[in-house]
């Protein structure tokens, strides 16, 4: 069973709200401190994809799993067309989306992990801390992937430590995030793409006729701001936003701006159209 969180005038419209994936993840703590302020233009519906956050789990690879889910998600309510905004994987599976089905996306926003590595290493640092860490769960792998995904290290505190641990220990969740960061996942899901014949989602970048707004932060551990240079040049109609002093958690980290970015962008304020 699908479940999300639905913030805003059930009138307004839609706005589906897409997580990352790493351990204790979920849609209420990707974008809890972003909600308001959409939820004022937009009916925001923040999905928890399968094994994470309070939906109920498959037997199926987590990625493998989100991207159904967002179709069904959006027949289950109805919602013919909306705006997608993903984060990290949410932001890949809202870019397979809008590449998949064209026409339901009115427009996409995307926050790091979009495209591919051009210049730096793959994985990148934080995807092997998050390795590491599933495969030998302890504090101190935790507290070392957490500090991977932010610039400002102020932001890893106590209290974030402490939320993340207990959600990240879970058996069930640490089952997901295994299935999809354990050692030689990576490396077999690559060659398993290569085998099927089916081109990557980011050679299909140009199929995606919705209007885009990527955003990075400049200081991303986890997916390296090098990885925009692809979608940059391949989607037709695309803004890029690049924000400094700032990791992974662009929606948090440099919260006021990234949320002034994206609303000019999703209200037709952000740039020819």
């Amino acid at each position: 069973m699908l479940r999300y969180h639905d913030v805003g005038d059930p009138d307004a419209p839609p706005l589906v709200m897409l997580h990352g994936s790493g351990p204790g993840v979920s849609a209420w703590r990707n974008f809890r401190g972003n909600l308001p302020l959409f939820a004022e233009r937009f009916r925001c519906l923040a999905l928890e994809f399968p094994g994470f956050g309070i939906s109920d789990d498959t037997d199926l690879h987590p990625m493998a799993a989100a991207l159904p889910a967002v179709s069904d998600f959006l027949d289950g309510l109805g919602i013919e067309r909306a705006r997608l905004l993903g984060n990290s994987m949410g932001g890949v599976v809202a870019t397979r989306f809008a590449i998949a089905q064209p026409d339901r996306v009115e427009q996409l926003v995307t926050i790091g992990g979009m495209g591919r590595n051009i210049f730096s290493p793959s994985p990148g640092e934080g995807i092997n801390l998050l390795t590491d860490f599933v495969e030998d769960p302890s504090r101190e792998r935790l507290v070392a992937w957490l500090r991977s995904m932010v610039f400002d290290q102020s932001l890893v505190t106590e209290e974030l430590i402490a939320e993340r641990w207990e959600l990240a220990v879970d058996p069930e969740a640490l089952a997901s995030a295994r299935r999809m960061y354990g050692r030689g996942v990576l490396q077999a899901a690559a060659k398993a793409a290569e085998a099927s014949g089916e081109p990557p989602y980011w050679a299909m970048l140009h199929k995606i006729t919705a209007p885009t707004l990527i955003t990075w932060g400049r200081d991303d551990r986890v997916s390296p701001v090098d990885m925009v240079l692809l979608p940059m040049r391949a989607v037709p109609d695309v803004q890029v936003h690049i924000f400094p002093n700032c990791g992974h958690w662009t929606m948090i980290e440099a919260k006021h701006a990234w949320e002034a970015t994206v609303l000019a962008f999703l209200t037709g304020k952000g740039g020819a159209r």
